[in-house]
């Protein structure tokens, strides 16, 4: 039995395709047909996959120094786990120059349970707090399980919005912490 603990690390860019599947499987996982099943046509979750977590945009990301993101590898090294932070970009009054935004935060439902999203939280908080601006995250409104896990770190629900896939619209919440 393989007792190692999964590394966390930041992305580089020779991670760029593993991360850009990792993005996009994730994302299927937990809002497709098996996770939370939002009925995004077809055509319309292709198109926001492709330009969300398209290796242009992705790389980009890991060369800005204004963004982090970090990785977690299991044991044969596949990536299973990621966070991305950034300049704030919800659509709120309060948001100033030098606030930042957790942009995602997502485990692969294999490595759930692992503490991954505690690990993870930590390093994006970490990179976050030394901005020295207020934190802020956008959630589905109906994503409870990620709601108590914000809130654990201190945030506070201060807005709505809605979230863009194709012509759909997801009602998500603006949380803030600061």
């Amino acid at each position: 039995m393989d007792t190692r603990i999964p590394l966390l690390r930041p992305a580089r860019a020779d991670d760029l395709a593993a991360l850009a599947d990792l993005k996009r499987a994730t994302f299927v996982e937990t809002f497709g047909p098996t996770g939370f099943a939002i009925p995004y046509p077809a055509a319309d979750l292709a198109a926001f996959l492709a330009d969300a977590y398209g290796h242009a945009r992705i790389a980009a990301e890991i060369a800005d120094p204004a963004h982090g993101t970090w990785v977690v590898e299991d044991s044969d090294g596949a990536l299973i786990a990621y966070a991305h932070v950034g300049p704030c970009k919800l659509p709120h009054a309060d948001v100033r120059e030098g606030d930042g935004e957790l942009y995602q935060i997502y485990v692969l439902r294999r490595a759930q349970g692992l503490g991954l999203g505690r690990r993870l939280m930590d390093a994006a908080m970490a990179f976050l707090t030394a901005q020295g601006g207020a934190i802020w995250i956008g959630v589905w409104s109906q994503n409870l399980p990620a709601q108590r896990f914000y809130a654990a770190y201190g945030f506070d629900r201060v807005g709505e919005y809605q979230f863009v896939v194709g012509d759909c619209r997801d009602d998500e919440f603006i949380l803030r912490r600061g």
